[in-house]
């Protein structure tokens, strides 16, 4: 159960600093995105593309949430069953990276973008997804 309302926390509060950029804020936007070694972005997102992000952060935090059993409400079974392996293996999986900008295993490493995802966001994405499945064999 604890497990759960870390994630949940975790998730929602990622959640809403998609939503804050989606509302024009900048706390952390330019540092969060991968850049070439010249600086150049290597994605542009819009702020329906971080919208997206937001919902499906929000949403998983809300799974976790339900997972906890806080609350009882039951989702059909079946999304309970796939949800408790997809959303750690979509964590497990940016945390591996694409193996060019994005991961532990990143070539492009002294970026801004780079040294952060090195520090901070591939080591959270490992974490959430060491916690999910640590949830989903618990059960």
């Amino acid at each position: 159960m604890i497990l759960s309302i870390l994630l949940s926390i975790i998730l929602i509060g990622l959640g809403l600093i998609h939503f804050n950029w989606v509302n024009g804020g900048k706390f952390g936007f330019a540092k969060s995105l991968p850049t070439k070694e010249n600086g150049e972005r290597v994605l542009n997102p819009k702020k329906i593309d971080s919208a997206i992000v937001g919902i499906g952060l929000t949403a998983f935090g809300i799974f976790y949430v339900l997972k906890s059993g806080i609350f009882e409400y039951n989702l059909p079974e079946w999304i309970m069953k796939y949800g408790s392996w997809i959303i750690p293996i979509i964590f497990l999986l940016r945390a591996i990276g694409e193996f060019k900008y994005v991961g532990f295993f990143k070539s492009v490493k002294k970026t801004d973008f780079g040294k952060l995802d090195t520090k901070f966001f591939s080591p959270l994405c490992l974490i959430i997804g060491i916690f999910g499945m640590i949830i989903q064999l618990m059960k």
